[in-house]
């Protein structure tokens, strides 16, 4: 099936936003996996074993509580899962660790290293110059996703996303998804002086990928933007 006509078939945004939080989330599974061929993962992944970095600026750590309060707020419904959000902060180079998951519960936050879209940086910078939305772009996008199930990709296992704002509405329809990915591994910024670009989605290295899938998916909240340069 042509990507593009996965929404043009009644798959819209604006008919899964009229949904329950857990149908729209249930909604997207669905059809994702008609569209791509894909079966839903039935394994539990291992749990996450490996340390986890802490932004140590309170300032930074303060700002990214009140964007996660903010954004949870203004998502509404869509979001079920109310105590994590991911917070992808693309104003820092991909040398630093800056996927955050925001625990509004606990109140500790831990942050992963995370790529972006190759179109968003052409020229291989490590720095993201722009975002885009566009079918074919392969660049990131800036807005609230809705974190859904996980499915077997290319990549292995990893997590469809739904975009909730009018600068992400393409992200399925450009599969953009989480997943993990060697370019993405701690040891790529040793060789290399950066990670690896992806082609939009949010790719981790494969050290850390679990903990997304058990702290981050199915109805959870990621948001991307710039933050620490707003």
């Amino acid at each position: 099936m042509n990507r593009r006509s996965l929404l043009r078939g009644g798959f819209a945004t604006g008919a899964l936003l009229a949904l329950p939080a857990r149908a729209l989330a249930q909604s997207v599974t669905e059809e994702f996996d008609k569209a791509f061929g894909l079966a839903p993962v039935p394994a539990q992944p291992a749990a996450p074993a490996l340390p986890t970095v802490a932004p140590t600026d309170p300032a930074y750590s303060a700002r990214l509580v009140e964007v996660a309060k903010r954004e949870l707020e203004r998502a509404g419904a869509p979001i079920w899962r109310k105590d994590i959000v991911g917070i992808a902060d693309f104003a820092r180079a991909s040398t630093l660790p800056r996927l955050h998951f925001v625990n509004l519960e606990k109140g500790d936050i831990r942050s992963f290293l995370v790529s972006h879209g190759r179109g968003s940086d052409p020229a291989h910078s490590g720095f993201l110059q722009s975002f885009s939305n566009g079918i074919g772009s392969e660049a990131t996008s800036r807005g609230a996703y809705l974190t859904c199930e996980w499915y077997k990709g290319k990549y292995g296992t990893s997590i469809r996303l739904e975009g909730l704002d009018r600068d992400n509405s393409n992200a399925l329809d450009r599969a953009i998804v989480m997943h993990p990915a060697a370019y993405a591994a701690d040891d790529m910024i040793g060789k290399f002086g950066k990670l690896g670009r992806s082609e939009g989605c949010f790719a981790m290295g494969p050290e850390h990928f679990n903990e997304a899938l058990w702290h981050l998916s199915g109805g959870r909240l990621l948001y991307a933007d710039r933050i620490e340069a707003s």
